[in-house]
């Protein structure tokens, strides 16, 4: 029987256009790091970012839209104090504490994509 070794990347959509305002959220908030893209696959627009084994591909849509409810999980070390950093620069936070065991957040990116942001309480810095 094939079983699943681990996620290789996730992809998020964004509209048209929406590659150098994504930055501002991915990159400069979240600290991705933008990785090229394929030579076959750049004329596709959209972005790639990475930071250690975590791998976030930004895909262009035509009809776009935002999900809402959708959404990729980041484990961080600090999730007040990126939430406040994310309120501080223009995007939306929501706080949240329905999931036992865990302090966690949502942000939402320029696009109004929701990123869920965790980490398990008694957890140390990871």
């Amino acid at each position: 029987m094939t079983t699943i070794a681990a996620i290789d990347h996730v992809q998020i959509a964004i509209p048209v256009g929406g590659e150098i305002v994504a930055r501002a959220f991915y990159a400069d908030l979240l600290g991705l790091i933008e990785v090229p893209k394929p030579a076959s696959m750049a004329a596709r627009g959209g972005a790639w970012y990475q930071l250690g084994d975590v791998k976030v591909h930004l895909g262009v849509e035509q009809d776009f839209r935002a999900n809402d409810k959708a959404h990729v999980a980041f484990r961080v070390a600090d999730v007040a104090g990126l939430a406040d950093q994310a309120q501080a620069r223009g995007f939306r936070v929501k706080h949240d504490d329905e999931l036992p065991g865990h302090v966690r957040a949502f942000l939402y990116d320029p696009f109004g994509n929701r990123i869920e942001i965790l980490k398990p309480i008694g957890e140390s810095g990871r």
